[in-house]
């Protein structure tokens, strides 16, 4: 369990300059639940199993009406504001649901140009603005590092709240790497769960920061195995490859894609990120890094196939209806694995476990 350390007792200079480890423990309670939710690596196993296992109590109290009444109880008293600068269906709707289902008044800001930042207001400002009515930010945003400065300055202010990164720049997107853990986790809970299987990350693996995200949330299994397969000018980049080195993981970098579909449990399949320019590098066949009908064959019979979403061309539509492609299933888990977060950030989830044990015997 990490040790909470303040953001108050740090300046943001020193703090800019500790490693994504050492900044970590800023951002959990003394409990270790999560107080700011920013980056992968201020959660551990214990954290993650925890997550998890709420994520599915709240999934099984909310199948009646009763349970879901109770649910829509626990944080009436919140509001949640979903700052979202960057496009987003999945990620806003998630969140957005995430908060009904907990009784949270969720409102949203979702284009710049129509607040007072149109009027030449800091974005600073107006998350500070956001603070003095609600009482959690969810924030996505395309600049690189957003929300780590934002945690630390509402932390400095007097009305300190949590903040949830829903996507920064081309580094993390934490809560998709929980949803994905989850998915992994439900997929392979009769096959001894996570550990001991093998993770095949296929496309842009470069800028795709929910692989960098997942990459660091599988470092708390055991014996994970993470191949990485992309054309050289969009392979993953070399600070995960060190974080994977340092932390003793055995990893794979390689071009051949359809070459280890075979050794794959899971294979995790990503877009070309051209919202971030274009890259260069020796030309590739984007077909060499597409699975298809054909790729069924010679994946494993109890593997699975995950996308964070949006797809393009990636994913033949002819693998939807096998039942290992459970990137549809992916969805709906962020429904509740973010509803699950939001609890435990509120110190709900005891309750919420309590009235679990009493209800589903």
């Amino acid at each position: 369990m990490l040790h909470r350390k303040m953001l108050q007792e740090i300046a943001w200079a020193d703090f800019q300059k500790l490693s994504l480890a050492e900044k970590a423990p800023y951002f959990v309670q003394s409990s270790g639940r999560p107080y700011h939710c920013v980056m992968a690596q201020q959660f551990d196993r214990e954290m993650l199993d925890h997550l998890c296992d709420l994520a599915t109590r709240i999934r099984r109290i909310g199948k009646s009406k009763q349970g879901m009444d109770y649910l829509s109880t626990l944080l009436k008293n919140k509001r949640a504001m979903l700052y979202f600068t960057q496009p987003s269906t999945r990620t806003f709707l998630s969140f957005y649901s995430a908060c009904q289902i907990l009784g949270i008044r969720p409102a949203e800001v979702r284009d710049p140009d129509i607040s007072s930042e149109a009027k030449g207001e800091t974005k600073e400002d107006t998350i500070r603005t956001f603070s003095s009515f609600f009482d959690l930010i969810i924030m996505r945003t395309p600049m690189q590092g957003f929300a780590e400065e934002m945690a630390w300055m509402i932390s400095n202010t007097d009305r300190p709240i949590p903040i949830i990164n829903a996507g920064s720049g081309k580094d993390q997107h934490p809560t998709q790497a929980l949803l994905d853990i989850y998915t992994l986790a439900r997929s392979f809970e009769k096959r001894g769960g996570i550990d001991n299987k093998t993770v095949l990350f296929c496309g842009d693996l470069a800028r795709g920061r929910t692989v960098r995200s997942l990459s660091g949330l599988l470092m708390n299994y055991t014996n994970v195995r993470q191949i990485f397969a992309a054309p050289e000018c969009l392979q993953i980049g070399q600070d995960i490859l060190d974080r994977l080195k340092a932390a003793g993981i055995e990893y794979e970098v390689t071009t051949d894609f359809k070459g280890k579909i075979p050794e794959a449990d899971a294979i995790y399949m990503t877009r070309l990120q051209d919202e971030w320019g274009d890259v260069s590098g020796p030309p590739y066949k984007p077909e060499d890094y597409f699975f298809t009908g054909d790729d069924l064959k010679v994946l494993k019979r109890e593997g699975i196939i995950m996308h964070p979403l949006p797809r393009r061309k990636e994913i033949s539509t002819e693998c939807d209806n096998d039942s290992r492609a459970v990137y549809w299933r992916q969805v709906r888990n962020g429904m509740w694995i973010r509803a699950a977060l939001i609890a435990t950030t509120f110190c709900r989830d005891d309750e919420i476990t309590q009235y679990y044990m009493l209800n589903n015997r």
